[in-house]
């Protein structure tokens, strides 16, 4: 009796503490150095990530912040992401629902007709009736060895999976946006620029003109500066073109049409446009990167596959039961003494199956080590990004003061030429090469400008920012201290309560005021070609 007990006991324990025979997770290691190329990383003072910082706090620009706004509202691919999320929480529901026996409520009516002489001579033909009301399951499988549970488990993660994908979609898409917008910023500054550059050589093109009318210059002169005004041109078609197709392609991540009551922006040069960022260390990068929970995620889920593989080699218990009420005759259904139970146990015990167990078994383990290396390269790759653009924010800054020094030297050049001309001492050669240098170096430094702010931008994305419209303390799930191998589980179930939104407002300190600066507006049409 006493062993009886033990075992019951036992039983008892295994399903009140839903056991299962997965193998316990283990976070794997870093697949990636301590530190960043260079020594750069280091703990962010305060507690204050570049993932902390909200959006709204690092684009000061009040016209980006509206358009942001509108992408997240509007952008389809980001609300396919929400609907994706949508529909692998009802799969996970469908899945848990196994956990509980399926009850019906049923009732049926049996009738038959027996024809006379049917069991012996003489016998009159007669009708059967059998009718029965109840409730009852069937087949509900009692998870022993907890195969629906590790089933759940899968499809719970890979849920939180892709709620850590979408916000993935989130953050990808607002820097895109970012991106756009600034990159047709610079190209509206190269359009003026070519336009004040078309502007000058029109009018030393008329005082050629008018030279040659006098005689002073010869029609060499007059020709090269002919020259520089359809260069011009051809360059104020280009950046017109530019700006259009920059314009489209900012309304298709907007997922609808500019609006006419844009907030004025910053302008091109604005150098607070966007704030600083702190790097951290590439340990951060496993709670604050969204692609890479959600590979953790995957790897969770694939674990607990494994679980559900060993627990085929284990017997299956499942119950079939009933309680209703029974009679041959209607009226007397519910009558007294009419109640009938069904109770049917079973149990299956598996004995040969070809190897198909073992099969899955292997498959499962054979995932799990997939999932393991694409995890490993989510942390590698977001690592590569990271330090990718570390390395751009120590050189820009000195290049584009490198690319200032040559401008000047240039204006500086084009302007002695100019003189030297007019005073007819050089022909218009030197003047067109001087500015041709000018308007070359105006370029480059117009374009590595916005590279650095582009740069600015993929190292906000890759660092995990932009999950937040407001600065806050700690992405979900982030923990100052080392992290706990579930931590990422924790980290989900707080995205999970914002499934239905595509902007996630939290409570925190009020963004930074933008400072005075020159004014831009997006304003929807054609740009007027001279």
């Amino acid at each position: 009796m006493k062993n009886y007990r033990i075992i019951g006991g036992a039983l008892a324990a295994l399903l009140a503490g839903g056991c299962t025979l997965a193998p316990f997770y283990h976070r794997p290691p870093l697949p990636v150095a301590a530190q960043y190329p260079g020594g750069s990383g280091s703990p962010p003072q305060n507690g204050a990530a570049a993932s902390d910082i909200g959006w709204r706090d690092f684009f000061k620009d009040p016209q980006l912040q509206k358009l942001i706004e509108l992408a997240l509202a509007n952008n389809r691919d980001l609300r396919v992401a929400s609907l994706n999320v949508e529909a692998a929480r009802a799969q996970y529901r469908i899945q848990r629902s196994d956990l509980f026996p399926t009850i019906n409520a049923s009732g049926t009516e049996f009738a038959e007709r027996v024809p006379k002489n049917y069991e012996l001579p003489g016998t009159p033909g007669f009708t059967i009736h059998q009718y029965e009301a109840g409730v009852g399951f069937t087949a509900y499988e009692i998870d022993f060895f907890g195969r629906i549970r590790s089933l759940n488990k899968a499809a719970l993660h890979r849920y939180f999976g892709l709620l850590e994908t979408r916000t993935s979609a989130q953050i990808t898409l607002i820097s895109e946006v970012a991106a756009q917008y600034l990159g047709l910023l610079a190209d509206q500054e190269l359009l003026r620029l070519t336009r004040s550059t078309y502007d000058a050589q029109k009018a030393s093109f008329d005082l050629t003109q008018q030279r040659f009318n006098a005689g002073v210059s010869n029609a060499l002169d007059l020709s090269q500066a002919q020259t520089a005004v359809d260069a011009a041109r051809a360059y104020l078609a280009q950046y017109a073109r530019q700006v259009m197709q920059d314009t489209n392609a900012l309304v298709l991540l907007l997922g609808a049409p500019l609006p006419a009551d844009l907030p004025a922006g910053s302008s091109f040069d604005d150098e607070t446009v966007l704030a600083g960022l702190p790097e951290g260390l590439p340990s951060d990068l496993l709670q604050r990167r969204p692609d890479i929970r959600a590979a953790e995620h995957q790897l969770i889920a694939a674990n607990a596959d494994i679980g559900a593989a060993r627990a085929a080699f284990f017997p299956s218990i499942s119950l079939t039961g009933s309680y209703g009420t029974a009679s041959t005759h209607l009226s007397g259904l519910f009558a007294e003494g009419s109640q009938q139970w069904v109770f049917n146990p079973t149990i299956s015990m598996p004995i040969f199956a070809a190897g198909a167990n073992m099969a899955s078994l292997d498959l499962a383990h054979v995932q799990k080590r997939i999932e393991i290396a694409q995890y490993e390269k989510a942390i590698q790759t977001a690592f590569r990004e990271v330090s990718d653009a570390l390395a751009g924010r120590q050189t820009l800054d000195v290049q584009v003061a490198a690319q200032e020094e040559l401008v000047k030297a240039s204006s500086d050049s084009y302007t002695l030429s100019d003189m030297r001309f007019r005073a007819g001492v050089d022909n218009y050669l030197t003047v067109i090469v001087s500015q041709r240098a000018l308007y070359s170096a105006q370029q480059d430094l117009i374009s590595l400008k916005l590279l650095r702010v582009q740069n600015l931008i993929t190292l906000y994305k890759a660092l995990g920012g932009g999950w937040t419209d407001r600065s806050t303390s700690a992405p979900p799930g982030a923990s100052a201290t080392t992290p706990s191998p579930y931590g990422v589980l924790a980290s989900s179930m707080s995205a999970a309560a914002q499934v239905g939104g595509l902007i996630s407002p939290t409570t925190a300190q009020a963004a930074l005021t933008p400072g005075a600066t020159a004014s831009t507006t997006l304003t929807p049409g054609a740009t007027t070609v001279p």
